[in-house]
C-alpha cells in the first residue's frame, strides 16, 4: 500500500459550552457557533476519522489500520494495540466552564468498561484574560471527604486553579482531577478512550431543567488524592529544534517553533507521527517526495514507514509533534 502524509476530515462536535473559535482557527468555509471540539484524528467507535487527501481519500482510519498495520502505526505499536489507533487528537474551544472530571487508569477502565484508561495533555493555544484550568488538588483530602464536599458544593475549594496563557502545558495522568475553564482554546492529546467520570457540574441545568448525571461514586476510586507542588509543565521554547513537553508510556509530544527549514531522520522511531499546526503554515516533504501543505488548525499523520521528513515553514510556524515510544 502506498502510504503518505495523511490529512483527515475533522469531526466537529456541537456542545453546549462550545464557542466560535474552532471554525475561525481552522479557516473553515462556514463559521459555526457552538463547536466545542474538533476531533482531528480519531478511531473512537462511531467517530472514526476519514482520510481527506490523496488516493486513500474516503478511507476510514480503522479500515486503513487493518490493512496497513505496522506500516501505518509502527510494529511495536501494532503489537501492543492491534487494530485500535492508540491516540485521540483534538482542538477544544470552551466558551463556558467545563465540568470537573477525572479519568480512570488502564486497570480500572479495563475492569469496569473493557476500555483503555485516559492519560492526556493540554497545550494552551489561546486564552482570554483570566481564563483558567483546574488541575489537581491544593489541599489534601480523603475519599470520604471528597464525597461530602461534592454533596455540600465545596469540592472546588480543594482544587488547584491555574490562570493560563498561550503556551502553557499541563500533563494530566489518569486519576488527576481536572477541568477546562471559560476562554480557553486548547490542543489536547489523549489515549483513545471515551471514559469520563463527571464529578461536579456547578449544579447547572439544561433547557428542560435537568442536571447532568454525576459519577461521584465511580470517581471515588479513580481519583489520585495526592497533592503536587506544581501541576504545570515548565519548558524552554527554543526555535528550530524539538522541545520535549511530555514523555510518558502513552505518547511523547514535542513543540516545534520554526523559522527555517527543519529536517529530521525518523527511521528509528517505530511509530506514526502526528503534527498539529498551531500557528503559521509549512510544506512537509518525506523521503519518497510526497509533499503536503499544513496550515494553522490542520493536523497530519506521518506513517511509521516514513524514514525522513523535511518541514519548510512558509511563515513563522508552530507545531506539536506527537508519537508513541
Amino acid at each position: 500500500m502506498n502510504l503518505y502524509p495523511l490529512k483527515f476530515h475533522p469531526i466537529l462536535k456541537s456542545i453546549i459550552w462550545g464557542g466560535s473559535q474552532i471554525s475561525k482557527f481552522k479557516n473553515l468555509d462556514s463559521v459555526k457557533d457552538g463547536i466545542g471540539e474538533s476531533w482531528e484524528i480519531s478511531a473512537v467507535e462511531e467517530n472514526v476519522s476519514i482520510v481527506k487527501n490523496g488516493e486513500l481519500a474516503g478511507k476510514p482510519l480503522d479500515t486503513l489500520l487493518e490493512e496497513a498495520k505496522g506500516d501505518l502505526i509502527g510494529k511495536k505499536v501494532y503489537e501492543k494495540f492491534g487494530n485500535k489507533f492508540p491516540l485521540l487528537i483534538k482542538f477544544i474551544d470552551a466558551q463556558d466552564d467545563l465540568s470537573i472530571q477525572v479519568h480512570p487508569d488502564d486497570e480500572l477502565a479495563k475492569k469496569r468498561h473493557n476500555s483503555f484508561g485516559k492519560t492526556e495533555m493540554w497545550y494552551v493555544v489561546k486564552a482570554e484574560p483570566n481564563a483558567f484550568v483546574i488541575s489537581g488538588f491544593k489541599d489534601k483530602i480523603r475519599p470520604e471527604e471528597y464525597v461530602e464536599k461534592v454533596k455540600n458544593n465545596t469540592f472546588t475549594d480543594s482544587l488547584k486553579k491555574h490562570i493560563v496563557k498561550e503556551g502553557d502545558v499541563f500533563f494530566l495522568p489518569a486519576g488527576r482531577v481536572h477541568a477546562i475553564g471559560s476562554g480557553c482554546f486548547i490542543a489536547e492529546i489523549q489515549q483513545t478512550s471515551d471514559v469520563t467520570y463527571r464529578i461536579y457540574d456547578y449544579n447547572r441545568k439544561d433547557a428542560q431543567g435537568n442536571t447532568r448525571e454525576l459519577h461521584t461514586e465511580l470517581a471515588k476510586d479513580a481519583i489520585d488524592y495526592s497533592v503536587q507542588e506544581s501541576y504545570k509543565t515548565d519548558y524552554n521554547p527554543i526555535e528550530n529544534k524539538p522541545v520535549e513537553l511530555v514523555s510518558c508510556q502513552y505518547f511523547t509530544t514535542n513543540l516545534l517553533k520554526l523559522t527555517e527549514r527543519f529536517e529530521q531522520d525518523i527511521s528509528h522511531i517505530d511509530s506514526f507521527i502526528v503534527f498539529m499546526c498551531l500557528e503559521g503554515s509549512c510544506d512537509l516533504e518525506d523521503n519518497e517526495q510526497n509533499k503536503v501543505t499544513l496550515k494553522q488548525g490542520e493536523t497530519i499523520l506521518i506513517p511509521a514507514k516514513t524514514e525522513r521528513i523535511a518541514v519548510l515553514p512558509t511563515e513563522k510556524t508552530k507545531l506539536l509533534q506527537t508519537f508513541v515510544e
